[in-house]
């Protein structure tokens, strides 16, 4: 039996609650496998954005967010001259390019780069009027300033 697995979903998205967009970017974008990376939530309104940069320099990695996506990339290194001959290199240092949707409101604070990791951390930065307002219910409605109050009494 076919199932489908729903995981490239939730890897390439942030901040999304719109089903319609996780499904759109399913069908137009394919999981990346190198490098590894993790999608953090660190808190309501904070993510991270983990990627294993092994043997990677700040030079060598470039992060852009051009109309809502997010693109981390890095140039292929020269290889170091050395006078060692590989019997197995299993550390790869090369070429990659990430990509990943952002939600509006969603702004990139930085990256550091630590240990072979990267951190990219994001924010949701919702403007006033994007947020929940509470609304009270008042018992009596208070009239409208500069409203014509008419009376309903009539004679009988």
């Amino acid at each position: 039996m076919n199932t489908m697995s729903l995981t490239p979903l939730f890897r390439s998205s942030i901040g999304f609650d719109r089903l319609s967009d996780f499904f759109e970017t399913a069908l137009t974008t394919q999981a990346a496998s190198y490098p590894p990376y993790n999608v953090e939530k660190r808190g309501d309104d904070a993510y991270r954005i983990v990627v294993a940069a092994a043997g990677m320099e700040e030079a060598d990695l470039d992060i852009q967010v051009v109309r809502n996506v997010l693109t981390i990339s890095s140039a292929r290194r020269e290889p170091a001259q050395e006078d060692a001959q590989y019997l197995y290199q299993g550390i790869a240092q090369r070429a990659f390019k990430l990509s990943f949707r952002l939600d509006d409101y969603i702004e990139v604070q930085g990256a550091t780069l630590k240990n072979g990791l990267l951190h990219v951390d994001l924010v949701r930065r919702l403007p006033e009027e994007a947020k929940p307002r509470r609304i009270t219910v008042n018992a009596e409605p208070k009239p409208v300033a500069g409203a014509n109050v008419v009376s309903i009494e009539q004679a009988a």
